[in-house]
């Protein structure tokens, strides 16, 4: 088939993934992207969607590559194409350029519409080892109320980080959450030592447009699919937090963000403490919704007291580097603060601390 190159901003999209895989180990996607960057694609309805992108399709925007890479992957992890298997992991070693890119090609051409169903909507990572990074806030919290904690995630995809109090945690020389947990995650610490603190979650519950279903296969492949394809270790870990989830029922409205959490923050929860967050959630919304969104949480902090205390906690990109930013906004008062600097993947945590940790 004839290939030609994709609109330069299309180039760009693919290529600053192929780097952002390389750093965070996935040679495979990584060379995924760059060979479809450089190789293009034939005229085909894949492509004309990609042709007429109207936002942004980088990774901080729309995150086009990873939707057409999730596409491609849950092709072979549920079986479908077996031809596109033969070259998938884990057996990609030393696959030339040219013949993953005709590969790919052929696989793009025999399911398109699959592959143009799966543009509508963002990739639904719910990366586990975020879930340090998350939990490492809640402990920090939880040197600020001793009141129990009411979770609330922006973005939920599955859900499975609302289950985080139920995985094991190594932080620097301390061990925190759940002993005996088959998911036992263990990120570079750096920095000052993590807060030392105990908490209990009494309610939990997360909002996603198209939330997953994970009593249906189907559902439980596609959220597979958006783990990178050579990384064993994610696959497995998400594999094992899908068992925890059919023990432990964790409800995700299909809704939107906005709308769901100004419906959620709406009463002030005496005796408890809300704990609202997002990662990796917030840039897919639209600047009107982020603008709305910040208002909500604005108003109901407003609203909140000693013995109803409102926090946000945040890990988004924020355009500097390294990695994301881990961030939480407390009311009363609003007080917001950089808690870390943290791995996209949680690989690492470079914690700030405050003084009242130490």
């Amino acid at each position: 088939m004839t290939t030609q190159i994709l609109p330069d901003k299309l180039v760009d999209a693919f290529l600053q993934q192929n780097k952002a895989c390389e750093q965070l180990g996935s040679p495979f996607t990584a060379l995924v992207c760059r060979v479809l960057a450089e190789g293009g694609l034939p005229p085909s309805a894949v492509r004309r969607v990609l042709e007429t992108w109207p936002g942004d399709p980088t990774a901080l925007g729309d995150a086009v590559p990873l939707r057409l890479c999730g596409a491609l992957h849950e092709l072979v992890l549920s079986g479908v194409d077996c031809e596109l298997a033969e070259i998938y992991p884990p057996n990609h070693a030393d696959i030339a350029a040219s013949a993953l890119h005709d590969a790919l090609i052929a696989a793009i051409d025999r399911h398109q519409d699959h592959i143009v169903d799966r543009f509508k909507s963002p990739p639904q990572t719910n990366e586990i080892r975020r879930a340090a990074a998350l939990y490492t806030g809640l402990l920090h919290i939880a040197t600020l109320t001793d009141l129990p904690i009411v979770l609330s995630e922006i973005g939920a995809s599955a859900g499975l980080n609302l289950l985080l109090d139920r995985f094991c945690y190594r932080l620097d020389q301390s061990t925190a959450g759940a002993a005996s947990s088959p998911i036992r995650l263990e990120p570079e610490w750096r920095g000052q030592p993590p807060p030392q603190a105990d908490f209990s979650i009494i309610e939990r519950r997360g909002c996603d447009l198209n939330p997953f279903d994970l009593s249906d296969d189907g559902h439980r492949t596609r959220l597979l699919s958006y783990v990178w394809a050579d990384q064993t270790d994610r696959l497995n870990r998400m594999r094992a937090a899908l068992k925890i989830a059919r023990e432990v029922t964790v409800e995700v409205d299909a809704a939107h963000a906005v709308e769901w959490l100004e419906q959620r923050l709406e009463n002030a929860r005496q005796g408890h403490a809300h704990v609202a967050f997002h990662s990796i959630t917030w840039q897919y919304l639209s600047e009107g919704d982020q603008f709305r969104g910040k208002m909500i949480i604005e108003n109901a902090g407003l609203r909140s007291s000693w013995d109803a205390p409102l926090f946000l906690l945040s890990m988004e990109a924020d355009g500097d580097s390294p990695g994301a930013s881990l961030r939480l906004r407390a009311w009363p008062g609003g007080e917001e603060r950089e808690l870390a600097r943290v791995d996209f993947h949680g690989r690492w945590i470079a914690w700030k601390g405050v003084d009242h940790e130490q």
